[in-house]
């Protein structure tokens, strides 16, 4: 062991919309929302993750909450910065006098540009990192599912995150053809809200909206085993006075309809793309469904209905993406597809 490998720990980093993970040493060590909230005067960040998250949609004019990405970019780069380095410091890594340099790894959306993609260096090395390297987040699903993406074989992966929804055909260790789309978990949520203000003329945060598509979000009508139904509290539009309704999930299937379309369509549009080789290699393995989205009622037996193809959902859907981007990390001198 060299001295500068004593000296560096190495962490993968899911950088994503709605949360950050961080892993070090095969184990989640931060698990947080993506959110700082800063006080607008002396422009001090004053709480990262959960605790900002709890902050959030209830602030006074002398805080902000900011969520540094959007559809799976830096969209604000100074608060990005802050949040990554706030993670960091969140991880223990045992009674070290000094704090180590930084070897990572952190996930990006595939359909992202070179100056975004500088961005979330810098942000990486800003926030104390020697060295960076960058995984496509479908790639990073892949690995962290178990497929071995080295072998000619075809894998369609569909990750959909917060901010995008990633499609790739994967086979020798790289990505054949992707698409990238700005539809994913963020546009569930505003689908939510917008369809309680029209339906129902109640107004209600983003928080709210999260927890209903938690509780009772579903991309078909019909359920199995369907939740129960959720009690919504909001601000009635016509009198101003906050009141409670409630709401089943065939409703929230209505809502989401358009935007589940959507996703389907960029499905078909990849599969009209992949190789012929590849596609009966897919006929046979299927699709994967990686990300927070994945874990919508139904949506698997919906793409499965719409693609006649079947459909899986990974395991731990949350955490496949950041397992992955792990497992990248500890063999980084043989995966050729990280970039630097």
């Amino acid at each position: 062991m060299s001295l500068f490998n004593l000296f560096t720990e190495e962490i993968a980093i899911d950088l994503g919309t709605a949360n950050t993970i961080i892993i070090h040493n095969d184990k989640v060590v931060v698990d947080e929302p993506s959110i700082v909230a800063e006080d607008r005067s002396t422009k001090r960040i004053i709480a990262v993750g959960r605790l900002a998250m709890q902050m959030h949609g209830k602030t006074h004019e002398n805080i902000r909450t900011i969520r540094p990405l959007k559809d799976g970019v830096i969209a604000d780069f100074q608060a990005a910065e802050h949040m990554i380095k706030g993670m960091i410091k969140m991880i223990n890594y045992g009674s070290r006098l000094f704090t180590p340099s930084l070897k990572m790894v952190i996930c990006i959306p595939s359909g992202i540009t070179e100056v975004e993609k500088r961005a979330v260096k810098d942000s990486a090395e800003h926030a104390g990192a020697k060295e960076v390297f960058l995984i496509h987040e479908p790639m990073a699903a892949a690995i962290g599912i178990g497929i071995d993406v080295e072998e000619p074989m075809g894998n369609m992966i569909i990750d959909i995150g917060g901010g995008t929804s990633e499609i790739a055909v994967i086979a020798l260790g790289g990505i054949v053809c992707d698409k990238s789309i700005r539809v994913a978990g963020d546009e569930f949520t505003s689908d939510i809200e917008d369809y309680m203000r029209r339906q129902h003329n109640i107004l209600i945060g983003e928080r709210t909206a999260e927890r209903i598509k938690i509780e009772v979000g579903a991309a078909i009508t019909e359920l199995e085993n369907p939740p129960a139904d959720y009690a919504v509290h909001g601000r009635d539009l016509m009198t101003g006075i906050p009141k409670e309704i409630t709401v089943s999930y065939v409703e929230i299937a209505h809502a989401l309809d358009k935007s589940i379309s959507k996703i389907e369509e960029a499905i078909l549009s990849a599969l009209e793309m992949t190789p012929p080789e590849l596609s009966a290699d897919i006929y046979k393995t299927g699709i994967y469904l990686a990300g927070g989205g994945s874990m919508l009622r139904g949506l698997d037996k919906r793409i499965s209905m719409k693609t006649k193809l079947p459909v899986h959902v990974a395991e731990d859907p949350l955490r496949a993406v950041a397992r992955g981007t792990g497992i990248a990390l500890k063999n980084a001198h043989r995966f050729p597809f990280l970039m630097k």
